[in-house]
């Protein structure tokens, strides 16, 4: 889809060098940095990523972050 938007001319410029630098269209570096900036805010995504990661890893107990976890809370006032 095509659409016009306003930018100032500094960010303009950074944006058509950044572009240049990657071998990118600059509808490509736009498309690229508007895609990550919705993805940044949009917070039950970023939830679901981490649940998804979190199943993946799993329950499995890991003795170093055990023990480094305990020797930490050994080290606290609680």
């Amino acid at each position: 889809m095509k659409t016009a938007v306003s930018v100032p001319d500094d960010l303009f410029e950074e944006a058509e060098r950044l572009a240049r630098r990657t071998k990118k269209s600059r509808s490509q570096l736009f498309s690229e940095a508007l895609k990550e900036y919705v993805a940044r805010h949009a917070p039950e995504e970023v939830t679901e990523t981490m649940n998804r990661v979190c199943e993946e890893v799993g329950d499995a107990e890991d003795e170093f972050v055990a023990s480094a976890t305990r020797r930490a809370l050994e080290r606290s006032e609680w």
